[in-house]
């Protein structure tokens, strides 16, 4: 009879790489889901098979991102990735445990398709907070109902879409950001849904239809950005509107508008702004503005406003009136950018030395920093850089950027000219 004795092996000791995996392991678990939120959706599913312990986690992780980020086909079959897109889609719904606070859906090859309805209502059931849903493809989604009962929303984004919401529908009370691009909306329903958000901080339109007449009506509004076709916009309620970035896509005739409506668009379009303090004027709204009495400055200055941007055609009359005014009408201003929009036919009165008058009341006392581009160096551009040097005790810096090389070194003579109008300030010219 033989007695075999058999050494215990001596426990192996962790390597540091075991010790750096339970490091993470261990961490507390709203850390280790701030780290699979911040990973495409493939690879925070990919982490169940790192070991026991984390083949779950993804399940619970609050924020779900689905885009072009998280999913890479090599098939060129439209039908086959959208069946893959869904099926990827639902099985991560489908074992999804927990809270869901961000649901983000924009993936370019993904159609306004009736699943998005069952993964909308899927989500309506979680205390949702942010949801984005861009349509990239296909004629504009209709929302499903289910997503107006979404009362924790904080922010809600939406491209190409239609929105209807239920007659029933009372707003969303919490709602703080509001992103709406390429949507279809009837007037009453856009009204209605503003007013209906007390809470709406940030606004963002662009490139809506169903709508001709803006009416913002936010008491709590500090961010503004609009873009778009439209007739009238008018703001109610908006004292603590500060950031405004405002831009009409079509050229429009003030002469035919002014016979209509002979009221300042000017005085209207200020007066509840009594604290925006950054405007951008983009496109052809400062022709909006231009249109009916135009005051050689506003009755309530805009003491707060220190950034003005404006697009404008320096041969047009009104649209250099209205500019005068609004730079009179900021004398803490203190950065200025003008983008020369020239126009090859106008049947507008054309104004060749406008700038070249003495506009005696006009003095920027704080004004340090101005940018002007897209000039071509005809008369009425440099009339008005020299009116600005001769106006602009504290100026530091203006950078000049034209619009093409055409007539570059005539332009380049004439600035070096105008330095002399202001001897403080350096002059900066960039290539076009």
């Amino acid at each position: 009879m033989s007695i075999v004795i058999k050494q215990r092996e001596p426990s192996r000791l962790p390597s540091k790489a075991d010790a750096e995996f339970d490091r993470i392991s261990n961490l507390p678990g709203h850390v280790i889901d701030q780290i699979l939120s911040r990973l495409p959706i493939r690879d925070a599913v990919r982490s169940s098979v790192l070991s026991r312990k984390w083949r779950y986690k993804w399940a619970t992780i609050p924020c779900l991102v689905f885009d072009n980020h998280c999913f890479n086909f090599s098939s060129q079959d439209q039908s086959f990735i959208k069946n893959k897109l869904v099926n990827i889609i639902d099985h991560v719904l489908l074992l999804h445990n927990g809270p869901i606070h961000k649901f983000k859906l924009s993936h370019r090859d993904l159609l306004g398709v009736t699943d998005i309805d069952r993964w909308i209502l899927c989500i309506s059931r979680s205390s949702i907070k942010e949801v984005v849903l861009e349509i990239w493809k296909g004629q504009r989604y209709k929302p499903p109902s289910c997503l107006f009962n979404c009362q924790n929303l904080i922010h809600l984004e939406l491209f190409n879409c239609l929105l209807k919401p239920p007659l029933m529908f009372k707003g969303f009370k919490n709602l703080k950001s509001l992103d709406l691009q390429h949507i279809t909306i009837t007037q009453d329903v856009f009204e209605k849904l503003i007013s209906s958000c007390p809470s709406l901080e940030r606004l963002t339109l662009m490139n809506f239809t169903g709508v001709t007449h803006l009416i913002i009506d936010a008491p709590n509004l500090q961010f503004f950005d609009i873009g778009g076709i439209f007739e009238d916009v008018s703001f109610l309620n908006t004292v603590h509107l500060s950031l405004v970035s405002i831009g009409l896509y079509v050229n429009i005739d003030n002469e035919e508008n002014g016979a209509q409506d002979n009221s300042s668009k000017l005085l209207r379009f200020f007066v509840n702004l009594p604290h925006i303090r950054r405007l951008e004027i983009q496109s052809y709204f400062l022709k909006y503005l231009a249109m009916g009495y135009v005051p050689s400055r506003l009755p309530n200055l805009c003491v707060d406003l220190n950034h003005l941007s404006i697009r404008i055609d320096f041969d047009d009359l009104e649209e250099n009136t209205a500019a005068l005014c609004l730079l009179r009408s900021c004398p803490n201003l203190q950065e200025l950018e003008m983008l020369a929009r020239p126009e090859e036919q106008s049947s507008m009165e054309r104004s060749t030395n406008f700038w070249e008058d003495d506009h005696w009341s006009s003095l920027f006392a704080h004004l340090r920093l101005v940018k002007v581009s897209g000039i071509s160096g005809v008369k009425s551009e440099m009339d008005f850089i020299k009116f600005l040097l001769s106006n602009s005790p504290v100026l530091e810096q203006l950078t000049v950027k034209p619009a093409s090389q055409e007539g570059e070194w005539e332009l380049m003579k004439e600035l070096l000219r105008f330095r002399r109008a202001s001897i403080y300030a350096e002059v900066i010219y960039l290539d076009p």
